[in-house]
């Protein structure tokens, strides 16, 4: 299983899009600075996150969030509010 998420940086607002295995893992590793592209920017928060069955499609959902659709669709949700989550099977 494996998590495509979007975190937001409560130091300057912005935003970053990545795919992990291990979410939980990923997200202290993002905190604790272990991460080049979000060392400057902690700490971060988790806005959204999607599960994926393979690597390959987390890959491919990171990048339609990174893409200009993705990114547009992301405002949106900042200007109407995230999707509700699905209920857990």
């Amino acid at each position: 299983m494996f998590f495509v998420y979007i975190l937001r940086s409560l130091k300057d607002q912005g935003t970053y899009t990545g795919y992990s295995g291990d979410m939980n893992a990923r997200l202290i590793d993002h905190n604790k600075g272990r991460v080049d592209a979000t060392r400057n920017r902690r700490p971060l928060v988790i806005l959204y996150t999607e599960r994926c069955t393979t690597e390959q499609a987390a890959k491919m959902r990171e990048r339609y969030w990174k893409s200009g659709a993705g990114r547009r669709k992301l405002k949106k949700y900042f200007r109407e509010g995230f999707p509700p989550c699905p209920p857990q099977p």
